[in-house]
């Protein structure tokens, strides 16, 4: 059963996080963006295209967060459930967990984003639309702001703090770092 879930928006540093998490806990972890790819090759579309099916069609959208629920429920599930929504899920399901959003200054997100991904403006005008679609949807299906801390434990700011610093914050909330 998950015991930490982990949010944050693109470049927020939540997959460093969950990744330092799991190499000092030995914990398995699920990516709620890794399971959307998944789903996107076994329905034989592009992200993209995928992501447009989701727009278009709520039930699709839904069928996934539903998966990420089960996961976060199912005693031998992943100890680390990172998405979005992952914190919310928890919390709207009265799942007993540690749930931390980490947040990061927008142009540090975008700096990210372009490390990451390649350094475009075209890229960073799009991050910033798909995150403001993101944020609509979620409003629309779930009546979800996005942007409200209500349900997080922990609510960090990865702007400036190392990486390794942030993991500190994190282990400490935690109890310990070992």
């Amino acid at each position: 059963m998950v015991r930490i879930t982990v949010s944050g928006l693109p470049g927020s540093g939540t997959s460093t996080l969950v990744q330092g998490i799991c190499e000092v806990k030995g914990w398995s972890a699920l990516n709620g963006g890794d399971v959307f790819r998944e789903e996107a090759a076994n329905r034989g579309l592009s992200v993209a295209d995928f992501s447009q099916l989701c727009k278009s069609n709520p039930t699709v959208d839904r069928e996934l967060d539903h998966r990420l629920v089960e996961a976060m429920e199912d005693p031998k599930g992943p100890e680390i459930v990172e998405s979005r929504l992952a914190g919310w899920w928890a919390y709207r399901n009265d799942i007993d967990c540690l749930r931390i959003w980490v947040e990061v200054d927008l142009n540090e997100r975008l700096d990210r984003v372009a490390m990451r991904e390649g350094d475009d403006v075209r890229r960073r005008e799009e991050s910033l639309l798909r995150e403001e679609a993101d944020r609509q949807r979620y409003t629309e299906l779930y009546d979800i702001d996005i942007l409200s801390m209500e349900p997080y434990d922990l609510v960090i700011d990865g702007t400036k703090p190392s990486a390794t610093d942030v993991l500190q914050v994190v282990l400490a909330a935690m109890g310990g770092s070992s």
